[in-house]
């Protein structure tokens, strides 16, 4: 068997037996055809399987970073050595003799760095925000969200009216394809969110969306034409930084770490910070834990004379 054919009955297998998301499947088919250039490339299309080497796999890496418009990182040449791995695993399962994936090493990564914004930092990107018009008031109900609900830009912006229990100040959000999960919502955040929303005049269903269409083109436009874009609200986050006059650079995902930041000050146990935060492993929240470090020596030399 060679390596298209086998490509194509992994993909299906993610499918159709692993029940694997749109998103996972895509990312996988995209590394694969990169790969699959790289051996069209260097003349080996119809390679089987079996002939599979190390150095293919290596040379691999270097094709990565020779023919990429703009460098890549190690966190991106990983993640190909990792779809990599997965269809070598599968080949095993399958009883197919190929390559085996436990050769197939990952480069070192540097530690890495959370940025979050203080309480003061915090507080100096709301205020800078006048709330004066409708697009004030949706873009500081975002932060506000995303900072209380800790939710990703993608989530943000799915988020449909009918998603909210202002009573109960929650929602539930489909995660990671199958999973339904409880998000919980800070009171600052409703009160923005009633306050954009009382401000507008639509029947539209997303509970965030861009107010640059035409008023008379309104009875034509539909849902998903007026919902914001992950672009658009990575740029907005960006706009405000600058306007807020933060040296830091943030991004929407900034907000994110400054609630798990936020926890911990209040001293909230890691596990529960996992939950919030849906971290399927406790070391990837881990991550947040040095941020507190100057509030433990702090602590220390309080207690220990």
């Amino acid at each position: 068997m060679n390596f298209i054919k086998a490509k194509i009955d992994f993909l299906d297998w993610l499918q159709f037996m692993k029940n694997k998301s749109p998103k996972t499947i895509e990312q996988y088919n995209r590394h694969l055809l990169k790969f699959e250039d790289y051996l069209i490339d260097i003349w080996l299309k119809d390679i089987e399987l079996k002939d599979f080497d190390i150095k293919i796999i290596n040379d691999f890496r270097i094709f990565l970073h020779k023919n990429s418009k703009k460098s890549i990182s190690i966190k991106t040449a990983n993640a190909y050595m990792i779809t990599l791995r997965s269809f070598f695993k599968y080949l095993e399962k399958q009883d197919i003799q190929s390559f085996s994936p436990t050769k197939i090493d990952l480069i070192k990564n540097e530690e890495r760095k959370v940025e979050f914004l203080t309480n003061e930092e915090l507080d100096r990107l709301v205020n800078s925000i006048w709330d004066e018009n409708i697009k004030d008031l949706r873009d500081l109900a975002i932060i506000k969200t995303i900072y209380s609900t800790w939710l990703r830009v993608s989530e943000t912006i799915s988020l449909n009216i009918n998603d909210i229990d202002f009573t109960q100040k929650q929602f539930t959000i489909r995660w990671k394809w199958r999973k339904l999960r409880i998000v919980f919502i800070g009171e600052d955040a409703i009160i923005q969110i009633k306050k954009y929303l009382n401000k507008r005049n639509d029947n539209f269903k997303p509970l965030f969306i861009r107010h640059n269409y035409d008023i008379k083109n309104i009875d034509i436009l539909y849902d998903e034409k007026v919902r914001l874009t992950r672009n658009w609200l990575s740029d907005m986050v960006g706009k405000r930084w600058i306007e807020a006059k933060i040296t830091k650079k943030i991004s929407a995902h900034t907000l994110r770490h400054s609630f798990a930041t936020t926890l911990l000050w209040a001293w909230a146990d890691l596990r529960s910070i996992q939950e919030l935060l849906w971290h399927s492993n406790i070391s990837t929240t881990q991550i947040y834990t040095h941020i507190t470090n100057p509030k433990l020596k702090e602590i220390h030399n309080n207690i220990i004379k």
